[in-house]
């Protein structure tokens, strides 16, 4: 069993922040969740597992390419 699957919720929770607002950078995400910015960076990697793929602008900002089947 995949480690992101355990934490579903909070993986759909970070993508519909970043769906939700497009362009927030790690920090201000952590801050928008209630989280610290290691998770976050712990967090990326896993949405990606999990299926919810993001681009990544020049700053920084994280952006929604959408859910892969």
């Amino acid at each position: 069993m995949a480690f992101w699957s355990k934490k579903e919720t909070e993986m759909e929770q970070t993508y519909a922040q970043i769906a939700e607002n497009p362009g927030l950078n790690p920090t201000e995400l952590a801050e928008r969740l209630g989280v610290a910015s290691s998770t976050i960076q712990r967090r990326l990697p896993s949405l990606e597992e999990a299926g919810f793929l993001l681009s990544e602008d020049k700053q920084g900002g994280l952006w929604p390419f959408g859910k892969s089947q």
